[in-house]
């Protein structure tokens, strides 16, 4: 991984220090997040694959018994059988929140009437079709929740899933390489300049003092007569 092209400065290294720790701290937190992301969704699939079945499984029985009451009233008369229904089902969406991802809670109020058209023109095929509609009707307000719940948590987890190997692969790494560099170059120069500061004092004791060597100078002495100057001393 290429290190971070920065000027090898101390304030630069606290820079660096401080951005590893923080990424460090996010990749522990978005680590903690893909978990729980994870466990929630696992959980959720399961629960939507079985509702989805049951869901499937109505409507097929339904359309079949739907079949069953075409055959024996006639189109036409199902169709007006049908115009009777004049109340629909109220939906009401409750936003929610899970790991910072909102889901809804989808609730459905009332209901059509159980029986909304005449017993003199219809048939016992219409009410069980009537009967297995409105069981489908009553489970789908669930089923679409728990879709719903499903894309969004596996959306999110695939955003969380990217920004943690962007931090583990990418951002973590040029950090730690660019302060060991960051390091290293400041360990240089900090040798370089012991390195000198040593020579300079060496080159300081080695150094002459300034004019000419002294010596001292004595006169001769010559002891005649006694101790006493002669006339020849004097000129």
């Amino acid at each position: 991984m290429a290190r971070l092209r920065i000027a090898p400065t101390r304030s630069n290294l606290l820079y660096m220090r401080q951005s590893l720790k923080l990424a460090q701290a996010g990749y522990e937190i978005l680590d903690k997040k893909r978990e729980v992301l994870t466990n929630e969704l696992v959980r959720m699939a399961h629960d939507a694959a079985l509702r989805q079945d049951k869901v499937w499984t109505m409507l097929k029985d339904s359309y079949y018994a739907l079949k069953i009451a075409r055959l024996a009233m006639g189109r036409e008369q199902l169709e007006w059988a049908a115009l009777a229904v004049n109340k629909s089902v109220e939906v009401e969406i409750l936003p929610r929140s899970v790991m910072g991802v909102v889901i809804p809670t989808v609730e459905a109020h009332g209901a059509p009437p159980e029986m909304p058209y005449g017993l003199g023109d219809t048939s016992v095929a219409l009410d069980t079709a009537v009967a297995q509609f409105r069981g489908v009707m009553a489970e789908i307000p669930a089923l679409s929740e728990t879709m719903t719940t499903v894309w969004r948590l596996a959306r999110e987890l695939q955003k969380t899933q990217r920004r943690v190997n962007a931090l583990q692969y990418i951002f973590i790494p040029q950090y730690q390489e660019t302060i060991i560099f960051i390091e290293s170059e400041l360990e240089e120069r900090e040798r370089e300049e012991i390195f000198r500061l040593k020579r300079l004092k060496a080159l300081a004791e080695e150094k002459p003092s300034i004019g000419p060597e002294t010596h001292e100078y004595t006169l001769p002495y010559r002891d005649i007569g006694g101790g006493k100057p002669t006339s020849h001393e004097f000129g």
